[in-house]
C-alpha cells in the first residue's frame, strides 16, 4: 500500500509523516514521531491507555487513523512537560501522590484528567471517577489516581 503524507502539530511542533492511510495514529505517534509515552494497551479503544489530546480533547490514538488528524494539533504525554524539562502540575501531583504504579496506564490517564480539568477546574471525588471510567487501572485500585488528579487540579488552578 502506498504511503501519503500526514501533516500534524504534535506537541506544537509541526511534522510531516508519510503512513499508509490504514495506520493508526497511536502507531504515527510510536514509530514515525518517536513518542513512545503513548501506549497502546487493547487497540479498541477501551482501555484509555493511548489517550491523547486532540486538538484540547481527550480521544483514543488506537481508534483513529493518522490521515483523520490531518492539519491538527496534537498533545501526547511528552508535551505536558515545560521546556526546563520539569514535571506539569498534574504530573508532579501523580508523583507526590503516588498515583502510579507500573505506569503503563498513567500517561492516559494523565490525559484524560487534563481534559476532565479543562472542563471542571475543581472536580469531586465521584466527577474524576466518573470521567476515568473509560481508563483501566489494573495496578492501583483509583485511589491515589483519584487523589492525584484533585492535588493536580487544585495545583494547576493556583498557577
Amino acid at each position: 500500500m502506498d504511503e501519503i503524507p500526514v501533516n500534524l502539530i504534535v506537541n506544537g511542533r509541526r511534522r510531516r509523516v508519510f503512513v499508509e492511510p490504514r495506520k493508526t495514529l497511536a502507531d504515527t505517534l510510536r514509530e514515525d514521531c518517536g513518542l513512545t509515552g503513548t501506549h497502546l494497551g487493547c487497540e479498541h479503544g477501551v482501555c484509555g491507555a493511548c489517550t491523547i489530546l486532540l486538538e484540547g480533547a481527550a480521544v483514543r490514538s488506537c481508534l483513529l487513523f493518522a490521515v483523520q488528524a490531518e492539519d491538527t494539533e496534537v498533545t501526547t504525554i511528552e508535551g505536558l512537560s515545560p521546556a526546563d524539562g520539569t514535571l506539569s502540575p498534574l504530573q508532579e501531583a501523580f508523583r507526590q501522590c503516588h498515583g502510579l504504579q507500573c505506569g503503563f496506564c498513567t500517561p492516559g490517564m494523565v490525559m484524560s484528567a487534563i481534559d476532565l480539568v479543562q472542563h471542571n477546574p475543581d472536580p469531586s471525588e465521584r466527577e474524576v471517577r466518573e470521567w476515568l471510567e473509560g481508563n483501566i487501572c489494573r495496578c492501583t485500585g483509583y485511589h491515589n489516581i483519584v487523589k492525584a488528579i484533585r492535588a493536580g487540579a487544585a495545583a494547576m488552578k493556583g498557577k
